[in-house]
């Protein structure tokens, strides 16, 4: 066997074994035997939702420039407030598509955050908790998949696109609750075919070799974590044989479409995650950086925003098309918004005072505009959204028993959403 062509295929387990059981050949999984829900309440609310997709925009969003834009000049500068089909739901007009599906929006411009600072602000929005060099804490897909499994054994259920590096994962709870992480959207997943000279008889006779090898081993310390780590090969070739591989391969999908997503990492990460919804993968992130517009913000924010635009309001249309919305959350984040004041390099800074989010598709009442800031953009005047709330949201969709105590391996006790309230009005 040619050396390269072994260490990918050990690649490509080694990562696949990671999105299930979260272990690598050097590290044990965390004992969770202690993690057991307590504390819970009979009440838990009817889903609305089965799946996600979580549109992140990584580096603060400026709010003014895309979902609550003022009019005044001297806040705005070049962008300019722009009707939409409903009739108290105006958009920037860097969102024109968008604003031709604003039925389908519920934008919350009245979100708010404690969190001032990128990697703060990013780790406080997708977990509700605050960083803690004592404990990592589990974000939304993991919580999901803690309480509803997975859907398609053969696939992960949790799945991050994109090059967020500062993504909390699976926290505290179980490694195999991480995101299986996809950099290139148009990259497929690499190392999973079987190479040339490889045959199933050879592949088979390797993996019996190796399971005569670990036998004595395993046989001796019979225990959960050294279990994990036979079990994790076990899934990755699952996943290699299955014919459901073809979800992560966007070369099946007609080029106009391809096209009308946009022919860009973003575009092609969102159009990625329809599919994975579609093979029976739970909860799909696609982050886009690029919003940090300290500098040039009038140049910047144009561009990402057409980026935007044109794939969020495919994947809402297509999604629709495909008898999906209705039972699938999309969700547009953001750490924090940008100040009202424009700086010396025609910039906005960090705003973590009032910012916008949406939420469209899983039992959301589109055409709704929640919580109103200041003719500057720059305070909250009515409802306003905590982080915990917007995620406590989510939850409730989900259907996921919001109160439910699950404690960590320290014993400290943590909810889906921390003290979060869901904005039940945002539901029709």
């Amino acid at each position: 066997m040619n050396a390269n062509t072994d260490l990918s295929r050990r690649h490509f387990v080694s990562r696949a074994a990671k999105s299930f059981l979260g272990v690598s050949a050097l590290a044990a999984l965390p004992d969770l035997t202690r993690a057991a829900g307590v504390g819970a309440s009979d009440l838990k609310q009817i889903a609305t939702a089965k799946r996600v997709i979580y549109l992140y925009m990584d580096g603060g969003m400026s709010h003014l420039d895309t979902f609550d834009p003022k009019t005044k000049g001297e806040v705005m500068g070049p962008t300019k407030r722009i009707d939409t089909r409903v009739d108290d739901l105006k958009l920037s007009d860097n969102l024109p598509l968008l604003a031709r599906q604003a039925e389908k929006l519920a934008v919350i411009n009245s979100m708010t955050s404690t969190q001032g600072a990128h990697k703060q602000g990013n780790y406080f929005m997708h977990t509700s908790y605050e960083i803690r060099s004592s404990i990592r804490h589990p974000a939304m897909g993991a919580w999901l998949q803690k309480f509803n499994g997975r859907n398609n054994p053969s696939l992960p259920g949790n799945v991050m696109i994109g090059n967020n590096s500062s993504h909390p994962g699976a926290g505290f709870f179980e490694s195999s609750l991480s995101p299986l992480m996809i950099r290139d959207p148009e990259g497929g997943l690499q190392n999973s075919a079987m190479t040339r000279g490889m045959t199933e008889d050879r592949f088979n006779f390797h993996r019996s070799l190796a399971g005569k090898l670990d036998a004595p081993f395993i046989e001796k310390y019979n225990q959960k974590n050294v279990r994990a780590y036979t079990d994790m090969y076990e899934d990755a070739v699952k996943l290699m044989r299955s014919k459901d591989l073809a979800a992560f391969d966007l070369s099946g999908e007609p080029e106009p479409m391809r096209e009308s997503y946009g022919k860009n990492p973003f575009g092609q990460g969102c159009l990625l995650a329809r599919r994975l919804l579609e093979f029976g993968v739970s909860f799909v992130e696609v982050s886009m950086g690029g919003w940090d517009t300290h500098n040039s913000n009038f140049v910047n924010v144009p561009e990402q925003a057409g980026i935007l635009d044109a794939a969020m309001s495919t994947l809402l249309a297509d999604l629709e098309r495909r008898g999906l919305l209705e039972d699938t959350l999309v969700v547009l984040a953001t750490e924090f918004g940008r100040t009202p004041e424009i700086n010396t390099n025609e910039g906005r800074d960090h705003h973590p005072k009032a910012f916008s989010c949406v939420l469209a598709g899983g039992g959301i009442k589109g055409g709704t505009v929640y919580g109103k800031t200041d003719d500057r953009g720059a305070n909250i005047l009515e409802n306003t959204v905590k982080v915990q709330d917007l995620n406590a949201t989510i939850g409730y969709a989900l259907g996921l028993p919001l109160d439910q105590v699950l404690y960590s391996p320290s014993m400290r006790p943590f909810t889906v959403a921390d003290k979060g309230k869901p904005v039940v009005d945002l539901f029709g």
